[in-house]
């Protein structure tokens, strides 16, 4: 999984990244098997913080039903929103999940806006 941001900026394992740096929705690229279908996540484990992450996982982007690694043809579960932990939390680790479907799925969960979330506390 290949996750790129702005300026050619590509997230590595252990490599700290700023809000700034990563508000904007990156691209993804994965080696995807032609007519399939996929579902990519980015989660934050450490909400509200390390420390004490009482939340557990905040949400920071769903997109189901991926053809191939086309991410403008996913559904958005819930829209990308940058990183923005609560100031004084230290740093968040940042997680990509991706999971190849058993076929297009459909999918009746509530869409969340980023619009709705960014005043939102982790």
């Amino acid at each position: 999984l290949k996750v790129t941001y702005s300026n050619n900026l590509v997230a590595k394992d252990g490599v700290e990244l700023t809000p700034t740096q990563v508000k904007d929705q990156p691209t993804v690229e994965w080696d995807a098997q032609p007519g399939e279908f996929y579902t990519l996540i980015m989660t934050d484990p450490d909400a509200p913080s390390r420390a004490e992450p009482k939340f557990r996982e905040f949400k920071h982007w769903v997109l189901v039903n991926i053809a191939g690694n086309d991410l403008a043809s996913g559904e958005a579960i819930a829209e990308y929103i940058g990183s923005g932990p609560p100031q004084g939390t230290g740093l968040h680790r940042y997680v990509f999940l991706l999971y190849k479907q058993s076929g297009k799925l459909e999918f009746d969960e509530e869409r969340v806006s980023n619009k709705s979330r960014k005043d939102t506390t982790e």
